[in-house]
């Protein structure tokens, strides 16, 4: 439920208005230099408080409890924990009685019997993305330099120009999706474990548990239904398996074939829009007027980019350690 990998197993835990949120991540090679620093940065993409995200604001220091000894990793599960001190809990008292139209208020309760954290979203909260990105963080350093992961988002609203589709938001006074496209260089040909552990399998998993996440697509993905075949067909024009164009996203038969990886996620817009709108009152029975009030992205699509590297690194680590092509420990001291 919480896991996810086969050697590079990631369980993440916490909720968004609890004392902190975690992950515990198993089978990282012994030798990996790992440091508090070293989290920052791709931590500081993901945070809020930029225009058209949250105002909250958090530190987000990874605090590492497990696994790292001397600044190395010691091949023992490494455990890491982040605060939660900025949150207002009063805000979403309200919400019991209207469970958010797009969030999983409604089902959570149905689900878990009225027991569930429902301050900040809990458990289903966006917040829990840190851990991803945490996990991310150490999931790059076993891919190595070789291999680069980049995401960066290609549409806001609808709009190909990012900045013009947040200003028509902030206009508009409601919240708006976008297009994140992550494209992954040097991956050697072979990874990938059809049927059911197939690349494209995998990475979809690891991407449908980043909230508001609605689609993906990999290489020419839908717009492949219009083609003809000869036309999506990428022809191999060297002994190293590299195709003159990439019409399957690096991908074919499940398995990476040595070209770029490349695909596109679709994020949702933010549920908790600022606009009026109809839903049930559960203590009424009715369907009355309602507004969702607190901190909240406007487009939280802004905020992806990092995430989708992570749990992308996430799954690139998996299949390397299953293939053998990491070693189990890293380097000597």
């Amino acid at each position: 439920m919480n896991s996810f990998g086969r050697l590079f197993r990631v369980n993440v835990f916490g909720e968004s208005h609890g004392a902190s949120v975690g992950v515990n991540i198993d089978g990282i090679p012994a030798g990996i230099p790992l440091k508090q620093e070293d989290f920052l940065a791709d931590l500081e993409r993901r945070k809020g408080g930029s225009r058209g995200t949250t105002p909250r604001k958090e530190e987000d220091l990874p605090f590492i409890k497990s696994g790292v000894f001397n600044d190395f990793t010691t091949g023992a599960p490494v455990t890491i924990l982040f605060e939660n001190n900025n949150t207002r809990s009063t805000d979403y008292e309200k919400l019991r009685e209207f469970p958010r139209p797009g969030h999983a208020d409604f089902v959570a309760t149905e689900k878990f019997g009225g027991f569930e954290d429902y301050r900040g979203g809990g458990h289903f909260s966006g917040r829990l993305t840190l851990n991803l990105v945490a996990a991310g963080v150490i999931a790059k350093k076993i891919l190595g330099e070789e291999i680069q992961v980049n995401a960066t988002i290609t549409e806001v609203g609808g709009n190909p120009d990012p900045e013009a589709g947040l200003e028509a938001a902030i206009a508009a006074k409601d919240s708006v999706g976008g297009i994140v496209e992550c494209v992954v260089n040097g991956l050697p040909i072979g990874l990938g474990e059809p049927f059911f552990d197939s690349l494209e399998s995998a990475l979809a998993h690891a991407v449908f548990a980043i909230p508001a996440i609605k689609g993906i697509e990999f290489g020419a993905g839908f717009a492949a239904a219009k083609m003809k075949g000869l036309e999506h067909n990428d022809p191999i024009i060297d002994k190293t398996g590299k195709t003159a164009s990439n019409h399957a996203g690096g991908v074919v038969g499940g398995i990476t074939n040595g070209n770029p990886l490349v695909f596109r996620i679709a994020v949702k817009p933010t549920s908790s829009t600022p606009k009026e709108q109809q839903t049930l009152n559960i203590k009424s029975g009715e369907v009355e007027t309602f507004s969702v009030k607190g901190r909240h992205d406007l487009c939280i699509a802004l905020r992806v980019p990092v995430v989708l590297e992570a749990v992308t690194a996430m799954v690139l680590a998996d299949f390397l350690l299953l293939e053998q092509r990491r070693p189990r420990v890293f380097a000597a001291k």
